[in-house]
């Protein structure tokens, strides 16, 4: 009875090892070109345009990079256009994204009242959107326009989606700062 028993266990095992196996290797290499080893890593992966990493928390960077690039879409509403000429994923053209005016704003909103804003490093001060980082949170956190573009409409901004962007994590709102600080300087 024993025998049996322990023979039944070693059955069960063996099974289960197998249909393990089984589904290890059956999603090795599914998700590939997605799949890296970190969030980190993944933004450098994804990253349109060369980044000036002088100077720079490279963690900060790579993770900012991939909330901006990977789960902000803020290129959508920061470039303009989007892509580049027969880069358009959206028509079945392989994507190319428009580098000479990455996150350098323009996009129209509104009938053409409200322009989206260039948010690449100032050329004069280095700052993204000529921002400090204290006043890049209160702009994440609570909408406020330091620019004061609208005050007909209200004193915050109408189309920048600020209210989700209020809920991440202070780690977050600085990585995505640090990331804007590393790309290049752009014009819409």
């Amino acid at each position: 009875m024993k025998t049996r028993i322990r023979s039944s266990k070693i059955a069960v095992l063996t099974i289960c090892l197998v249909i393990v196996s089984i589904c290890v290797i059956s999603t090795q290499g599914r998700d590939a070109p997605w799949k890296s080893g970190s969030n980190i890593q993944r933004g450098f992966d994804i990253a349109p345009v060369p980044l000036n990493l002088g100077g720079k928390n490279r963690a900060l960077v790579g993770l900012g990079s991939y909330i901006v690039n990977g789960q902000g879409i803020c290129s959508d509403c920061h470039t303009a256009p989007s892509f580049k000429p027969g880069g358009s994923p959206y028509l079945g053209q392989p994507e190319q994204t428009n580098t000479e005016h990455y996150l350098a704003g323009g996009r129209k909103f509104m009938g053409g009242t409200i322009t989206s804003r260039n948010i690449t490093p100032d050329a004069l001060t280095g700052l993204p959107a000529d921002l400090t980082f204290e006043q890049f949170v209160e702009v994440m956190r609570t909408g406020r326009d330091f620019d004061d573009l609208h005050p007909q409409i209200s004193p915050l901004l109408q189309v920048m989606t600020w209210p989700w962007f209020a809920k991440m994590t202070d780690r977050d709102l600085r990585a995505i700062y640090e990331y804007l600080s590393a790309i290049p300087h752009a014009e819409p």
